[in-house]
């Protein structure tokens, strides 16, 4: 047996126990002939101490990062005062009574301290050893907790999950394909799926009823912040269902997935339609922690002799309580930023104690609409339109 036990796995509870232990070296610390080595694996990292009578062979000094070890020893309480509360096994450690190097390393390209932050480049050319940093490593358990999650909430609704083809025929989409060259056929080529959409519509045709799959998705299309050639998605597909159905569906996986990645249940997903959080937000896709929701302001300036607002469809204002001290070069921050979204201005106004408005534009708007804009608001607000 290689090993009893994993490095992330022992406890105090189990002091006194002997274990086989394999992992790599985190790192390794020489305090003049003792030698602690921190031993990582897929479980977590444990403290080894070395005693140099015990180690006849002298392996422990020639140890470095990232060398593969199998160590067996015994499980004790760390001393008063070394206890690591950083780590879950940070109140115990493993003397080490036998060590043996199964594999040596050369010096890595880059640290996989946590701490430390590494060029991207570098970090891919090299992934093999990204995907020990804990981060990575996070990363992957946790997907992999999230799509268990949507299948479990998926098979409890009776949904059918089916893995549709890689290899199809062309079809127009909202995208370039990637193509494949077919061997048998020159000059002939297979295209990857944009989606499985064709192939889910076949299956509720033939009877399946309800269908779902984390499906692998392929376009060619230009790259952004959130958009890439591969990517992954929850597949659905329902027959006799009205919109309510597949909201309740499609809810009960994405609460499951939440609760999975969190340990906490969301509670129930708030709907809102698109109307609405065009008119609350003025996006479709909105964050609603953020809390600054658009004022409805239009009916103010009906009849507004402001130029900028007459014959309006809509105007709208961003409430911003107890920011009236904002300063001047922040505001006109503001300003910029929204020309550089593509607006043609901001007109932005100050209201003083007393319900007093301060802004280059307070002599366009008269007193009706003034108190329009106070009422209700906060105390020295800033409201931006």
């Amino acid at each position: 047996m290689m090993r009893t036990d994993r490095c992330g796995d022992l406890r105090a509870g189990e002091a006194g126990r002997r274990v086989a232990l394999c992992g790599w070296v985190a790192r390794r610390r020489d305090h003049g002939g003792i030698v602690f080595l921190d031993l990582r694996d897929a479980a977590g990292t444990v403290q080894v101490v070395v005693d140099p009578e015990k180690d006849a062979l002298g392996d422990a000094h020639r140890v470095r990062a990232e060398w593969v070890l199998r160590v067996e020893g015994e499980i004790r309480p760390r001393p008063e005062g070394t206890v690591n509360a950083d780590m879950a096994t940070g109140d115990i450690e493993v003397v080490a009574t036998a060590l043996e190097i199964l594999s040596e390393s050369e010096a890595t390209p880059f640290p996989l301290d946590e701490r430390i932050d590494v060029d991207e480049g570098l970090r891919l050319r090299h992934r093999y050893l990204d995907l020990r940093r804990e981060r990575m490593q996070r990363n992957l358990r946790l997907r992999a907790l999230v799509n268990g999650a949507l299948r479990r909430a998926m098979d409890d609704q009776e949904f059918v999950e089916v893995e549709t083809p890689m290899l199809i025929a062309s079809t127009p989409e909202g995208a370039r394909d990637f193509v494949v060259p077919s061997r048998m056929r020159p000059g002939s080529f297979y295209a990857l799926p944009q989606s499985p959409q064709l192939f889910k519509q076949l299956l509720m045709v033939g009877g399946l009823d309800r269908y779902y799959q984390i499906a692998r998705c392929l376009r060619d299309e230009d790259l952004r912040a959130d958009r890439q050639f591969e990517f992954m998605q929850l597949d659905v597909e329902m027959t006799f269902a009205g919109q309510d159905d597949v909201l309740d569906a499609v809810g009960r996986a994405v609460v499951a997935a939440t609760e999975a990645a969190t340990g906490v249940p969301p509670g129930p997903i708030a709907r809102l339609t698109w109307l609405e959080a065009m008119e609350r937000f003025g996006s479709d896709k909105p964050d609603t922690r953020f809390g600054l929701e658009l004022v409805e302001l239009t009916e103010i300036f009906a009849s507004t002799g402001f130029r900028a607002f007459q014959g309006a469809e809509a105007v709208k204002g961003i409430c911003v309580p107890g920011e009236g001290d904002l300063s001047r070069s922040r505001v006109d921050g503001l300003v910029d930023r929204a020309k550089a979204l593509g607006a043609a201005g901001l007109v932005w106004m100050r209201v003083r104690d007393g319900g007093v408005i301060e802004s280059p534009v307070a002599k366009f708007i008269d007193e009706g609409e003034q108190a329009g804009l106070v009422e209700g608001s906060e105390p020295r607000p800033v409201i931006c339109c």
